[in-house]
C-alpha cells in the first residue's frame, strides 16, 4: 500500500511529539552555553547521538520485527533480556527522566520568580502537586491526556519556534570561550552530553508505537514497514535536530547577558523574560509545566505496565503509587543532581543499547546467532559498567576504589577512544567481526556434514 506524504508526517509528527519532552530543551541550552565559540562541533557531535541514535533505534525495533524490547533484547538471553529492558525503563522513567519533569517544569516556571532562600521548599510544593497530578491521572489512564499532549506538542513548538527566531535575528549577545572539556573536546563532549536526552533508550520502547500506527494505515509488509519507518523517522528527527541547534545557538549567545547556568532551564525562562517581558515567562512556562506533565504521566503509565508484565501479583495501582511517590522523593534532590547522578547510569546503560541496535541491523549476515550477541554484549558491559562506575566516584568526588584502578589502567593503556568515553567500540566491532566469522565457518562444517 502506497501512503501518501500526510500519512508518513502523520506519523513524523507522532513519533517527534513522542521524543519532544521539555526536559529535552535544557540540555542543547546548557551545550551552547558552554560550547561558547566551539558551538558547531559540539552541535554535530550532540546530534548524532541526540537525534542520529534515537532515529537508529527506531528503525532497529522495524527492522528486527520484534513485538518489544524484552524480546529483542532475548536474543541476548532471556535473563539479560529482562535485566536490561527493567533498568532502561526504571531509566526513563522513575529514577531519572520521569523526576526531571517536575524539576525542569519548575526550574523553567517557578524558580526566577521564588527567592533563592525559598527554593527548596517551593520545589517541594510544587513537585507534591504536579506528582499528585500525575498520580491521579495514571492511575486512570485516559484519552484526555493524549488529546492534552497532541495541542500541546505543536503549541510548544510555535512557542520555541518563536523564540529562537527571535534570538537568531537579535541575538542577546556574542559567544564567549569554551567551558571545560569543550576547550579541547567539543565534538567527543558534545556526543557524550546527547546521552542526556535518553531519547535513544526511549527510543527503542517507542518504536512498537510507531510499528502499531504504521500498521493501522494498511501497510502490512515488513519491507514497507520498515521503509515507512525511515521516512516517517526522518520528518521526526529534522524537526528536533533544528530544534536543538535554534536552543543551542541561543544558548551560546546568552552568556555575556546571563552568566554560565548550573543547567539549561533559565537560559529558556530567561531568555523569554528578556525578549517577551513577565507574560512571555509566564506564557512558556505554563506551556512547559503542562508538557512535563503529560510526559510524566506518560512515563508513570508505561513503567507500571511494563512491571505489572514481570509481576503480575502485584497490582497496577500499587505499581502507579509507588513510581510517582517514588518520583516525587528523587525530584526534590533538584535538577542538577538528577542530571549529575544520571551520569553514570547513561555512560553504563547507553554503550549496550547502541551495540544492541548495531547487532539487530548485523544479525541477518551471522544467521543471528547467540554466541555473537552473547560475546559482543558481554565485553561491551565489562567495558561499561566501568565507564558507569568512573562516572560515579567523579560525580561523588571521590577516589576511584582500589580494585578499580587497575583495571581502568589497562583500559588506558590498550583501549582506543577510552578516555573520550568510547572505549567500548572498537572491541565491540572486533568481537562481532570474529564471532560472526566464527558462527559462519561452524554453520557451514555442519551443513557439509549433514549433507556428507
Amino acid at each position: 500500500m502506497k501512503l501518501s506524504f500526510s500519512s508518513y508526517a502523520a506519523v513524523g509528527v507522532m513519533l517527534f511529539a513522542l521524543f519532544f519532552g521539555a526536559g529535552n530543551l535544557i540540555f542543547p541550552a546548557s551545550l551552547g552555553q558552554n560550547a561558547g565559540t566551539n558551538l558547531w562541533p559540539s552541535v554535530v557531535g550532540f546530534l548524532i547521538t541526540g537525534v542520529g541514535l534515537p532515529l537508529l533505534g527506531i528503525i532497529a525495533m522495524s527492522f528486527s520485527g520484534s513485538r518489544n524490547l524484552q524480546e529483542l533484547s532475548s536474543r541476548v538471553h532471556p535473563v539479560y533480556a529482562v535485566f536490561f529492558t527493567s533498568v532502561l525503563y526504571l531509566t526513563i522513567g522513575p529514577f531519572f527522566a520521569s523526576p526531571r519533569t517536575g524539576t525542569v517544569a519548575f526550574e523553567v516556571g517557578i524558580s526566577s520568580f521564588v527567592g533563592e532562600s525559598s527554593q527548596q521548599l517551593w520545589l517541594f510544593i510544587f513537585t507534591l502537586v504536579f506528582f499528585t497530578i500525575v498520580l491521579l491521572f495514571s492511575l486512570k489512564p485516559a484519552k484526555l491526556v493524549d488529546h492534552v499532549g497532541k495541542l500541546l506538542a505543536p503549541g510548544l513548538v510555535v512557542l520555541v519556534a518563536v523564540l529562537l527566531m527571535t534570538a537568531i535575528v537579535n541575538p542577546m549577545g556574542p559567544m564567549e570561550s569554551p567551558q571545560g572539556s569543550y576547550t579541547s573536546g567539543a565534538f567527543v563532549t558534545g556526543f557524550l552530553e546527547g546521552y542526556n536526552t535518553m531519547d535513544a533508550l526511549a527510543s527503542l520502547v517507542f518504536g512498537i508505537i510507531v510499528i502499531n500506527a504504521i500498521r493501522a494505515m494498511g501497510v502490512t509488509s515488513k519491507t514497507d514497514i520498515l521503509k515507512t519507518t525511515i521516512k516517517s523517522g526522518s520528518i521526526a528527527i529534522l524537526l528536533l535536530g533544528a530544534i536543538y541547534v535554534g536552543i543551542a545557538y541561543m544558548g551560546a549567545t546568552s552568556t555575556q547577558l546571563f552568566g554560565i547556568f548550573e543547567t539549561g532551564g533559565p537560559v529558556l525562562s530567561g531568555a523569554a523574560s528578556h525578549y517577551f517581558g513577565t507574560f512571555g515567562s509566564i506564557l512558556l512556562a505554563i506551556a512547559i509545566t503542562l508538557a512535563c506533565l503529560t510526559t510524566a504521566i506518560g512515563l508513570t503509565t508505561a513503567n507500571a505496565e511494563y512491571f505489572h508484565t514481570l509481576f503480575p501479583k502485584i497490582s497496577y495501582k500499587t505499581l502507579v503509587t509507588f513510581f510517582a511517590t517514588s518520583t516525587f522523593v528523587i525530584a526534590n534532590f533538584g535538577l542538577a543532581n538528577i542530571i549529575t547522578y544520571s551520569v553514570p547510569v547513561l555512560m553504563f546503560l547507553y554503550p549496550l543499547a547502541i551495540v544492541l541496535m548495531i547487532l539487530t541491523f548485523l544479525s541477518p549476515l551471522f544467521r543471528h546467532a547467540r554466541i555473537v550477541y552473547v560475546s559482543t554484549i558481554a565485553v561491551t558491559f565489562l567495558i561499561s559498567i566501568f565507564d558507569g562506575l568512573k562516572s560515579l566516584c567523579q560525580s561523588l568526588g571521590i577516589e576511584y576504589f582500589s580494585w578499580m584502578e587497575p583495571i581502568i589502567a589497562f583500559y588506558e593503556q590498550s583501549l582506543p577512544l577510552y578516555n573520550q568515553g568510547l572505549g567500548w567500540l572498537l572491541p565491540a566491532i572486533v568481537v562481532i567481526v570474529v564471532t560472526a566469522i566464527i558462527s559462519r565457518f561452524q554453520n557451514e562444517k555442519a551443513t557439509t556434514a549433514h549433507v556428507s
